[in-house]
């Protein structure tokens, strides 16, 4: 009897290892468990797949995904249906992939002026590039201030009120009698010299300081102005944001008969005149879209890390196809392959501690509308939850100006600018995994291009939003129909987007949210 039970006993004992065994295999088949390896999921993104992508999304199909046009729909639901594929859902509540951004167009205004009882002529004398609400000005004095600048070395605002007034400014800067100039001391010219930077910063002076019209005597860059902004061009704008002041650029003529001495004269007065300004704002309403897909993150999903590009290019023109393959088919193409990427770590279990939104956003080329509609509009989660945007415009050619031979480099605009701690991880994610060259040029405060102000990334760090902007610089294609997908260097699209990837991949997971210690207080 006790050798029956002790047989008993072994044999429940052998059948209960092999139940284990089996169970135990069948568990591990069911529930895999990969290593939490970013090398793993940034070696999906190829040069094959990014190429098979471009070779589409550039395509002439597309008709160069021109705001609010056919080719600009194609090119949504084109990324739509990539988020799909992946299992990647909508940010937005509503299971929709797109956010409306509602636009206008503006065609050509209607502008008439009179000064001391002449008329002049709209293009001929001057012309708006700004757009502006309708509106009229009558005066009896503008403000001359001379070369409209206002610097620590020198300021034609020293003692001129501007506010409320119409106010008169002249291309370029002061010099000592010696040929140096003022502001710089030598023989080489300030910023307020730089066609692009005095634009922008003799206007924005002179905004900022209450003036209500500007008038600009540029007569070097005078014909060129008006021939683009003289007739109706495409210019968009969102609803309501149209400028409260208005920006001329004015022809000889017209900046003479007011100061007659102007081209010699940079001191700053009060002058004398009778003018009269109407403005005619002419626009239609048109409507655009945002692409918006959302990786929920599995600790702390309301942080919320941005990957951005722009979806749109420049439409057809005289009948050519300007296709966009750089810009922004590249950066456009690497969002999809990073999203495809998080998306595979997820189904391994290995999805981001932090959220991840995949933002492709419309109307760059008509002036970062998309990105503003989001941040200052309808952003879809709080612009406080956002720790940092990361944004990819044009990253698939080489800069032909640029004097290193090393062709894998990337140019990082703005990485330092409000985070020390995103700058630090930018470059030891580098380190660590791709040995890119990072080439800060553009990143000079004193850029001439000002490229930190030219893509969307802007409009998160103007709200305090840490950002990288990654970009390959121009080219001679920039901006023309020959801008296509077989002149991509596609191993260096691999590349640079990998180290987007993994830049992403250490803010998302890292313990704790990265600073923004360079901000301004607001």
């Amino acid at each position: 009897m006790r050798k029956l039970l002790s047989g008993i006993v072994i044999a429940l004992f052998i059948v209960a290892c092999g139940t284990a065994k089996k169970t135990t295999s069948q568990a591990s088949k069911e529930t895999p468990k990969k290593a939490n390896d970013p090398k793993i999921y940034a070696n999906t993104i190829t040069a094959e797949d990014l190429k098979t992508a471009l070779y589409t999304y550039a395509s002439d199909e597309f008709q160069g995904r021109e705001t609010g046009k056919p080719g600009q729909k194609l090119a949504i639901n084109f990324l739509k249906d990539h988020y799909i594929k992946y299992g990647i859902p909508a940010a937005k509540a509503d299971g929709n992939y797109f956010q409306e951004v509602p636009l206008d167009i503006i065609n050509t205004p209607d502008v008439t002026l009179t000064v001391n009882g002449k008329d002049f002529k709209y293009v001929e004398d001057l012309v708006s590039v700004a757009t502006a609400g309708t509106g009229k000005i009558t005066t009896k004095e503008i403000v001359y201030a001379g070369f409209g600048i206002d610097d620590p070395k020198y300021s034609n605002y020293t003692d001129i009120d501007v506010k409320d007034k119409v106010v008169l400014i002249k291309s370029g800067e002061p010099k000592n009698e010696d040929g140096t100039y003022t502001i710089s001391g030598s023989t080489e010219a300030s910023k307020w010299s730089n066609m692009r930077q005095q634009f922008a910063n003799k206007r924005d002076i002179a905004k900022d300081k209450g003036a209500k019209a500007v008038l600009f005597y540029y007569p070097e860059v005078y014909d060129m102005v008006a021939s683009r902004f003289g007739n109706a061009s495409g210019i968009m704008s969102l609803p309501g944001k149209v400028e409260t002041s208005y920006f001329f650029v004015v022809g000889t003529n017209l900046a003479k008969s007011l100061v007659n001495d102007i081209d010699t004269n940079g001191k700053s007065s009060i002058v004398a005149t009778d003018m009269s300004l109407n403005y005619k704002n002419n626009s239609d309403k048109i409507s655009s879209e945002n692409v918006a897909a959302f990786i929920k993150g599995s600790e702390k999903p309301d942080e919320i890390i941005v990957i951005s590009a722009h979806l749109d290019h420049e439409g057809v023109k005289d009948g050519e196809v300007y296709n966009g393959a750089d810009d922004d088919g590249s950066g456009t193409v690497a969002v999809v392959e990073i999203a495809e990427a998080f998306a595979k770590a997820v189904k391994d279990g290995n999805g981001p501690k932090r959220s991840i939104l995949f933002l492709n956003v419309t109307g760059e080329e008509k002036g970062l509308l998309g990105s503003r509609h989001y941040t200052d509009i309808d952003p879809i989660f709080p612009l406080e939850n956002t720790v940092a945007d990361l944004n990819i415009d044009m990253i698939g050619r080489i800069d032909p100006e640029r004097k290193s031979e090393n062709r894998n480099y990337v140019y990082l605009i703005g990485s330092d600018k409000l985070s020390t701690e995103l700058h630090t991880i930018s470059e030891e994610m580098n380190a660590k995994y791709m040995n890119i060259e990072l080439d800060y040029t553009y990143n000079d405060e004193n850029d001439p291009n000002r490229f930190y102000y030219r893509s969307d990334h802007y409009n998160f760090a103007k709200n305090n939003i840490p950002i990288i902007f990654y970009f390959n610089g121009t080219h001679a294609d920039y901006h023309k129909p020959t801008d296509t997908p077989d002149k991509i260097q596609y191993d260096l699209l691999e590349n640079r987007t990998r180290l987007v990837f993994y830049t992403a991949w250490e803010i998302a997971n890292r313990e704790k949210r990265i600073v923004a210690d360079k901000a301004e207080v607001k």
